[in-house]
């Protein structure tokens, strides 16, 4: 046996489970919680792999606690070796979607639940009449705290916040931000021009201190318009365009599906917007797993047909 064979002998798996609890909570308090144990066994396993890896893997910054730069390399990796040994010890049947039981968890936009989403549940009650899928929208500046503890199984959102997790994902189908007014708006023609933004009662988005692609583009070019209202859903603030003078911008696949429940229509931005991508990601672990396999699968054909 050669000398780094020999040294895992020394490690025990559930030192390495405590390290990736430790590394996604930033705290011995939050870790212990999230293992089931006592906060002084915590830090007891702590001390151990300090000394295992010769590290101090978490240092105290103020009142929380950050990894040193050894320890942000092990994250990636050691969240990915954990995931191949739950799906070695822990393989699961074929997933038989007709037979299935199981519920999912999706958090996506209301965007993404109204394009994307509501087809599919369309679909599933006819292909897997037992299967759930449980859709939220809350949490989308924590998607990678929720995906690594386990309390979301897929993430529905633009590209741009997926591919910061730093965890799989795929692409799924492109759209664009278009200005939207009330169908009768007496002041805006086929294009509002950035003198008409300026003017006008602004509809802002924004969702867990996230804005919009289309917000955050005008704020970096320096032409946002001051809001005059907020919301947090794009469903809602296609609705309450109706009968006002407001502007804003929203998705046009969604101006096209709300255009006339809501008596709204779409406008040319003031500047060109860049193009939206919606994707999926999702935790490691779950690569393998036939059922979110199936299920990935089956939202990527979906998004396909869109």
């Amino acid at each position: 046996m050669d000398g780094r064979r020999s040294r895992l002998t020394q490690v025990d798996l559930n030192l390495l489970v405590a390290l990736d609890a430790l590394l996604t909570e930033r705290s011995v308090t939050r870790a212990a919680e999230r293992l089931s144990l006592s906060q002084p066994a915590v830090s007891g396993t702590l001390a151990r792999l300090r000394v295992l890896f010769e590290d101090e893997l978490l240092v105290r910054n103020g009142r929380a606690m950050r990894p040193t730069p050894f320890a942000e390399t092990l994250e990636a990796p050691l969240r990915e070796a954990l995931a191949h040994v739950e799906e070695t010890v822990f393989a699961r049947p074929d997933f038989v979607p007709a037979e299935s039981e199981r519920t999912f968890t999706v958090l996506a936009t209301d965007y993404m639940a109204l394009v994307l989403l509501r087809p599919l549940l369309v679909a599933l009650a006819i292909e897997t009449p037992n299967l759930r899928v449980q859709v939220e929208s809350a949490g989308l500046s924590t998607l990678t705290t929720r995906l690594l503890r386990g309390e979301v199984d897929l993430v529905l959102l633009p590209d741009n916040l997926t591919e910061v997790t730093g965890l799989p994902s795929a692409r799924l189908f492109e759209d664009r931000f278009v200005g939207a007014v009330w169908r009768e708006h007496p002041d805006v023609g086929d294009r509002v021009e950035a003198d008409e933004l300026a003017a006008l009662p602004y509809l802002n988005y924004v969702k867990d201190e996230i804005r919009s692609n289309a917000d955050a583009h005008l704020h970096a070019l320096g032409i946002a318009p001051r809001p005059d209202a907020t919301i947090e859903s794009f469903i809602l603030g296609a609705f309450m365009l109706r009968g006002t003078r407001m502007v804003t911008f929203l998705q046009e696949r969604l101006v096209r599906e709300l255009g006339d429940a809501a008596a709204i229509r779409a406008v040319e931005p003031p500047v060109e917007l860049p193009r939206l991508v919606e994707a999926m990601c999702w935790h490691p672990r779950a690569s393998g797993d036939p059922g979110h396999v199936w299920l990935r699968e089956r939202i990527a054909r979906l998004a396909v047909e869109l």
